[in-house]
């Protein structure tokens, strides 16, 4: 073969090379329809999250790229990018700090992409379109319930705990709690035993913003076991006998609660203590048949994984979502689909959850 034939056959190649990369680029742009920005594969609730919203997707004509911020509002901006360059129509993000993630879904707005927050609500912005969420007042009012309903006597020393203070949620989850334990505070059936904030406003039954960041500075877990356990231990440590006896904790999640637990079990001035808990984790239903922690609230991922999916085919069909409430960031009142909410004790473990086969009995001991 000649240099010249050489030469053409080159350049037919460079071109060929070059239209087969320009088409795979263009298609890659729009490969990927769903970007899910989930904030840390460190706890099971978001592991099987992304296993759900692969399921969920599965069945539709859409594609998705799950991408986890690992505790970083600098990770998931970083995410969130990455999402937008490889051309999404729909993001759904769920926060790791509320305020944080607006720059992030301010510039996926800007893209023209729609937003849902998930679970947890992205605040003082206006580039949130949607909110898929359980009823997060509800959570905190069924927690504070099941003390109530399971305290024995007067003046039980009432610990309180709270999750992240960057997160929406768990103002959300401590008003629905103040609500329902105030009036028992007030009336003396329980005293507090951990929160000076909390013991100045024991009389106030709706809290402000900046009254229950005052509080919740104090009791902040950040969502984090080992934060909540130390916490625990310097609360306990700085009471006396007479805070101790009988006691109710107002634990955030099942991740705290079980920290929380194991430092007020091992106190032999302890004798006994109800704790709640959130998620249903695997190993706070273990805890739960041991008789560790009292309670958890189940919140049926599976369900909310659907319609948060749901809304973003929905969306993707040109169809409008159907919302059932708002909720205010600070900016606006955001659209939202919201999910019930189950309380499982010891008594309706295998009810709602090996019946509903959320969960395998053989993954359990103690199971009646």
């Amino acid at each position: 073969m000649s240099k010249k034939t050489k030469a053409i056959f080159l350049s037919i190649f460079l071109m060929m090379f070059t239209l087969i990369a320009a088409g795979c680029t263009e298609g890659g742009s729009s490969e990927v329809n769903v970007g899910i920005v989930l904030p840390t594969k460190d706890e099971p609730r978001w592991v099987q999250d992304e296993q759900r919203f692969k399921d969920a997707i599965a069945d539709t004509k859409y594609t998705s790229e799950i991408l986890f911020s690992q505790g970083s509002s600098a990770k998931e901006k970083e995410n969130v990018e990455t999402l937008i360059n490889k051309g999404i129509d729909v993001l759904i993000i769920c926060p790791q700090d509320g305020d944080a993630a607006a720059a992030a879904v301010e510039a996926a707005k800007k893209e023209g992409i729609t937003v849902i927050s998930y679970d947890r609500l992205i605040t003082n912005t206006d580039a949130v379109d949607y909110y898929v969420t359980f009823d997060s007042l509800a959570v905190g009012a069924a927690q504070a319930q099941y003390l109530v309903d399971n305290a024995q006597g007067s003046d039980v020393p009432l610990y309180l705990y709270a999750g992240a203070a960057t997160d929406n949620n768990a103002f959300l989850f401590f008003e629905g709690a103040w609500k329902v334990l105030q009036p028992k505070i007030a009336d003396g059936t329980f005293k507090i035993a951990n929160s000076s904030e909390a013991e100045a406003l024991k009389d106030t039954a709706d809290l402000s913003r900046d009254q229950q960041s005052k509080i919740i500075g104090q009791i902040t877990t950040n969502w984090d076991a080992n934060d909540a356990k130390n916490k625990a231990q310097t609360h306990l440590t700085a009471v006396s006998d007479d805070s101790k006896g009988d006691v109710a904790i107002l634990a955030p999640n099942d991740g705290t609660a079980r920290s929380i637990a194991d430092v007020f079990g091992s106190d032999s001035a302890v004798s006994s203590f109800l704790v709640t808990g959130q998620d249903a984790e695997k190993a706070s239903i273990q805890y739960i048949l041991d008789s560790k922690q009292s309670m958890t609230v189940f919140k049926d991922v599976r369900t909310l994984v659907k319609d948060a999916m749901g809304m973003a085919v929905e969306v993707l069909d040109d169809k409008t979502p159907e919302t059932t409430g708002s909720y205010d960031n600070g900016e606006i009142e955001v659209k939202a689909k919201q999910t019930d909410v189950i309380v499982v004790d010891k008594a309706n473990v295998k009810k709602e959850l090996i019946d509903s086969e959320y969960y395998e009995a053989d993954e359990f001991t103690g199971l009646e």
